[in-house]
């Protein structure tokens, strides 16, 4: 979802513009941990393809719009930190080429779609990674990206609602956006859970090697070796 100007006061958005900044520049510290020469290329292609998913959107409440945030597509196919910084780039470029978002909302935009539901949308794949064993792993990478993408779009709603409570500069009360923005954004979260679990089982077909959350899975422990009899 992005925000447009007006919704939130300025001492939020200048709040939120600060959190969104220091979130940043943690991912930016933190991405060269998760990048080398062989999976830059794919944070590259992840961003472009976010970028092209969240040009599709459609309008929810006067001045916020609802389209495929893509958080947890991008945490688990380039990692948590990397993925924050591809939809930040996305979102900063929207805004200031396409004036989709406001420029004062940017920080709370990117605070929702970027870090929150990042973070969410990667914690919850993370805690469901170890369903991936034997032969039902394709099929249970597709259920952990549809509900880790389905739970990211939720928090990043729920992070609007947070920053309209501390600041909202419209006269319509929290309880009636919360109904509604939560409603529609479940419905959106099963549609994006579709196309990340669409995606991520594809590129896991062709290339397992390029999925982050298939890469840093913690390695089985070796079987201990019988005693032999002396």
């Amino acid at each position: 979802m992005h925000m447009s100007d007006g919704l939130i006061n300025a001492p939020t958005s200048l709040l939120f513009g600060a959190v969104a900044a220091a979130g940043l520049a943690i991912a930016l510290w933190r991405a060269r941990t998760e990048l080398d020469e062989r999976t830059a290329p794919m944070a590259g292609l992840v961003a472009a393809f976010v970028f092209a998913l969240q040009m599709v959107n459609f309008p929810i409440l006067p001045g916020v719009s609802g389209h495929v945030l893509g958080g947890a597509l991008a945490a688990i196919l380039v990692g948590p930190y990397t993925g924050a910084l591809c939809l930040a780039i996305v979102l900063i470029v929207q805004a200031l080429l396409f004036a989709d978002g406001g420029l004062s909302a940017l920080g709370a935009n990117i605070t929702n779609i970027a870090l929150i539901g990042v973070a969410t949308g990667y914690g919850i794949a993370v805690a469901l990674r170890p369903l991936l064993r034997g032969r039902t792993r394709g099929r249970g990478l597709a259920v952990v990206s549809f509900t880790a993408a389905l739970a990211a779009v939720v928090a990043a709603s729920a992070g609007f609602l947070l920053e309209y409570a501390i600041g909202g500069a419209s006269t319509t009360s929290l309880g009636t956006v919360a109904a509604y923005l939560l409603g529609t954004h479940v419905l959106i979260g099963v549609g994006e859970g579709i196309v990340t679990a669409a995606t991520v089982a594809a590129v896991a077909r062709a290339r397992p090697d390029l999925v982050y959350l298939l890469r840093t899975a913690p390695r089985p422990a070796p079987a201990p070796a019988s005693d032999v009899a002396a």
